[in-house]
C-alpha cells in the first residue's frame, strides 16, 4: 500500500463538512437483513452516508469494489488530530494525479492520468466511519483485468499487517454497513425516517404501482404530444428513479425560468410518494411545476440524475438561480449540475425545522437585521441566550448564511420565490393534492386534474387582470396610474402595498452628490412597527443616479420580488419623477405580454441565415419553432369559418411549396 500522507488542506474544510444533524444527506442500509458484504459478491458501488466499523473496513470495501471495476487503489491523503488520531482520509483510483518530474536519465513513463474518482471518508461521532464524499467516474478505461496485479491488490491490515484475502476462498471477510438514522433535533426524542428503499436502491412501489406509472404516461402522451418522461434503472434492473414534464413546463420556463424552486418536501417530511417538483412562479405570483420526478434516495447520485434529466428536457438552458432545501447531497448535486447558477437555500423549508418556542427569535435576527454587524452580533446573541453554541445544526446553518439570510441574497434576483416578510412561504404547485397518506395511484390519478385546475386559474387571473376592476387607485402618484395599466392584478396589489408604506416615510434627506456621475444618496426613515406595541424608526440608504435612471435600495425588496420598495418610491416623489423607470417595470409582471406556452429555444447560431433565433442544424429546435408558428395560425384560423378556409387554403399552398422546395438545387435555396 502506497504511503500514508499527510493533510495539505486548510483544517477549516473539515470543520465546514461536519453536518447530519438533521439527516437530510444520511442513507439507509445497502445490505440485506444481515448487514454483510460477503467476499464473493457483487460489492455494491460506494455511496455518501455509508458507515463502516473501522478505517481498514473501508479500505477494504473500497478495494474489493475496486477490483471488480478493474482498477487500483491508493491514499491519497489522510488527516490526524492533534492527538496523533486519524480522523479523515480519501483514497482514489490508482491513475489519480501525475508522478513528479525527476531529472533522471531515463524517467519512468506517465501512467496517471489524473482520474477523479475517489471517495472520502470520516470519523463520526459514534466511532464509525462515514464516506461523505465520493467519484464514481474515471477518465480512462476500467475492466475486470485491469487492476488484476495493482499494488493495492496486497491488502494488509494496517494495524496487524495481517494479509486480508481478496482473491483467495480460504477466509470469508464480512464488512458492517449501518443504519444512519435520521433525527430532527427539534421533534420529541427524533424521528426515524424511512421513505426511501436502500436495500436494492430503488423504488419503493406497492402492488400495481407500476402498471398504473405506465398507464398515466401513456395517457399523457396520447393527450398531449410534447409529454416527456425518462427513468433510471439500477443495475437489478430495477427502478430507481423517475422523471417527467409535460410540453407547457418547458414554455413556462422560457417565461419564468430564471429563478427556480426545487420542492423535496415529500422527502423530508416522509410522504408516501417520494415527489419532488421543479417549480416557478408566474405573472399571476402563481407555483407552476416545471416538472416532477420520484426519486429512491436522497443521495447525491440520486438528485445529479434528476437534474441531468430535467437540464435535458430544457434543452440545456440552465437557471440563474435554484432555490432547494438545507441539504448537503442537494448542496453538492447543484454544484455538479448547475456551477455557474446562485444555489440559495429555501427559508421556509429552514423555518419549518426551527422549533416554536426558538421561533421568535429566529425570525427576529433573520428579518430585522439590515447590515452584517448587526446579523452577527444578534445571531451571537441569540445563540448564547438560548444555549445553543454547540447545536451542530445551528452551526451548519450559520457557516451557510450566505445562502438563505435576506440580508447577503440582495444582491441575487429572486423573482418573489424568496420569503421577504415573516408570514410569506413557499409552497409546491401540488400541495393541495397531496398528503404524507397520498399514494402513489390516487397522486397519478389525479395529477391532471391538478394540471388543468392550475391553467385554469391562470387563465381566469390573466382574464381579471385584462378587466382591471378589481384594482382601485390609492394615490394620486403618477407611477401608481402607470402600473396600473401594466402589471397582473396580483402584482399591482403587491406594488400598492408599497405605495401605502409610503405614508410611514417620514423623512427623505439627500446625504451626498457625486456631481460627475449625477448620482444622488438619499436616507428614508420609515417607521416600522417591531412589536404589537412598538414602533422603531428605521433608516434606509438609496442611491439614485440619473444618467441610467438607475435606483438602488439597501432593503432589496426589487431584487427580492421584482418591484420598487417605498423607500425607491420616496425618492421618486421627492425628485419629480412622474413615472416608473421602464428598467425596472418587469416584463415577467405584465399583462399586456401574451404567452402562448409553446416553446423556443431561443438559441443563437453562427450559421443561421433566415434570422431566426434558434439552432437550425438540430431537429428539435426546427419543429419546435415550427409547431410553435403553425399553432398561431391554427388559433386564429378556428375563430371564423372564413378564417378557417383561408387557414387551410393558405397551409395548403405552404406544403406544396416546401415540397417544391425540397426539391430544389441547393443554390437556389
Amino acid at each position: 500500500m502506497d504511503e500514508v500522507s499527510l493533510n495539505t488542506e486548510p483544517a477549516c474544510d473539515d470543520e465546514a463538512e461536519e453536518f447530519e444533524i438533521d439527516g437530510e444527506c444520511a442513507m439507509t442500509e445497502y445490505v440485506g437483513q444481515t448487514g454483510n458484504i460477503l467476499q464473493g459478491e457483487n460489492p455494491l458501488p460506494p455511496a455518501v452516508g455509508m458507515e463502516f466499523d473501522s478505517y481498514d473496513d473501508v479500505y477494504y470495501f473500497y478495494n474489493c469494489y475496486a477490483k471488480q471495476q478493474g482498477f487500483g487503489v491508493r491514499v491519497s491523503n489522510t488527516w490526524y488530530r492533534k492527538s496523533k488520531e486519524r480522523y479523515r482520509a480519501k483514497f482514489s483510483c490508482s491513475s489519480a494525479g501525475f508522478k513528479k518530474k525527476t531529472e533522471a536519465n531515463r524517467p519512468r513513463p506517465e501512467t496517471r492520468t489524473g482520474c477523479p474518482a475517489m471517495i472520502k471518508f470520516r470519523l463520526m461521532d459514534n466511532h464509525r466511519w462515514r464516506i461523505i464524499e465520493m467519484e464514481l467516474e474515471h477518465n480512462h478505461l476500467t475492466g475486470p483485468a485491469g487492476g488484476s496485479f495493482c499494488k493495492s491488490r496486497r491488502i494488509t491490515d494496517l494495524g496487524s499487517k495481517r494479509p486480508l484475502p481478496i482473491d483467495g476462498s480460504e477466509e470469508v471477510c464480512k464488512i458492517k454497513l449501518f443504519r444512519t438514522l435520521v433525527i430532527d433535533e427539534e421533534g420529541d426524542g427524533g424521528e426515524i425516517r424511512n421513505n426511501i428503499d436502500g436495500g436494492d436502491n430503488k423504488l419503493k412501489l406497492k402492488q400495481g404501482d407500476a402498471r398504473e406509472m405506465l398507464d398515466f404516461f401513456t395517457r399523457m402522451q396520447l393527450s398531449s404530444p410534447g409529454f416527456f418522461y425518462v427513468m433510471d434503472i439500477n443495475e437489478k434492473g430495477c427502478l430507481r428513479n423517475v422523471f417527467w414534464a409535460e410540453t407547457r413546463c418547458r414554455a413556462a420556463y422560457g417565461y419564468f425560468g430564471d429563478v427556480v424552486f426545487f420542492d423535496t418536501k415529500s422527502l423530508t417530511e416522509n410522504y408516501e410518494v417520494p415527489l419532488v417538483v421543479f417549480a416557478c412562479i408566474n405573472h399571476h405570483m402563481q407555483m407552476v411545476p416545471l416538472g416532477c420526478g420520484l426519486v429512491s434516495s436522497q443521495s447525491v447520485e440520486s438528485f445529479i440524475w434528476l437534474f441531468r434529466a430535467w437540464l435535458t428536457y430544457m434543452v440545456g438552458r440552465a437557471p440563474q438561480t435554484i432555490i432547494t432545501g438545507p441539504c448537503k447531497a442537494l448542496q453538492s448535486a447543484v454544484s455538479d449540475v448547475f456551477p455557474r447558477a446562485f444555489h440559495c437555500l429555501s427559508l421556509t423549508n429552514i423555518k419549518e425545522k426551527i422549533a416554536s418556542e426558538f421561533d421568535p427569535a429566529f425570525t427576529r435576527v433573520v428579518y430585522r437585521s439590515l447590515r452584517v454587524e448587526e446579523f452577527e452580533l444578534a445571531w451571537e446573541d441569540m445563540v448564547k441566550t438560548h444555549g445553543l453554541e454547540n447545536h451542530k445544526w445551528l452551526q451548519t446553518l450559520y457557516e451557510d448564511r450566505k445562502r438563505w439570510v435576506p440580508l447577503y441574497l440582495k444582491e441575487v434576483f429572486l423573482a418573489g420565490l424568496f420569503p421577504v416578510k415573516e408570514n410569506e412561504r413557499l409552497s409546491s404547485p401540488f400541495e393541495e393534492y397531496l398528503s404524507p397518506q397520498t399514494s402513489l395511484k390516487e397522486f397519478l390519478c389525479t395529477y391532471e386534474r391538478a394540471l388543468l385546475e392550475i391553467e385554469q386559474r391562470e387563465t381566469l387571473s390573466d382574464m381579471e387582470s385584462t378587466n382591471n376592476s378589481s384594482c382601485a387607485l390609492k394615490s394620486r402618484f403618477s407611477f401608481e396610474l402607470q402600473l396600473s395599466k401594466l402589471y397582473t392584478n396580483e402584482m399591482f396589489k403587491k406594488f400598492q402595498d408599497e405605495i401605502e408604506g409610503m405614508y410611514s416615510c417620514f423623512s427623505v434627506r439627500e446625504i451626498s452628490t457625486d456631481s460627475s456621475s449625477l448620482t444622488y444618496y438619499y436616507i428614508v426613515k420609515e417607521d416600522i412597527l417591531v412589536e404589537e406595541n412598538r414602533r422603531l424608526a428605521r433608516e434606509f440608504e438609496v442611491m439614485y443616479n440619473a444618467c441610467d435612471s438607475e435606483i438602488l435600495c439597501a432593503c432589496g425588496l426589487f431584487n427580492f420580488s421584482g418591484y420598487l420598495c417605498r423607500h425607491a418610491l420616496s425618492v421618486i416623489k421627492e425628485i419629480g419623477l412622474e413615472e416608473t423607470p421602464p428598467r425596472y417595470i418587469l416584463a415577467r409582471w405584465r399583462k399586456d405580454i401574451g404567452r402562448d406556452y409553446i416553446f423556443n429555444h431561443g438559441c443563437s447560431n453562427n450559421n443561421n441565415n433566415n434570422g431566426d433565433d434558434i439552432d437550425i442544424n438540430n431537429p428539435v429546435h426546427r419543429y419546435d419553432n415550427l409547431y410553435k408558428c403553425v399553432v398561431k395560425v391554427v388559433d386564429e384560423g378556428r375563430r371564423s369559418h372564413d378564417r378557417y378556409k383561408f387557414a387551410s387554403r393558405s397551409l395548403d399552398e405552404i406544403l406544396n411549396k416546401v415540397h417544391v422546395q425540397e426539391n430544389c438545387p441547393a443554390s437556389s435555396m
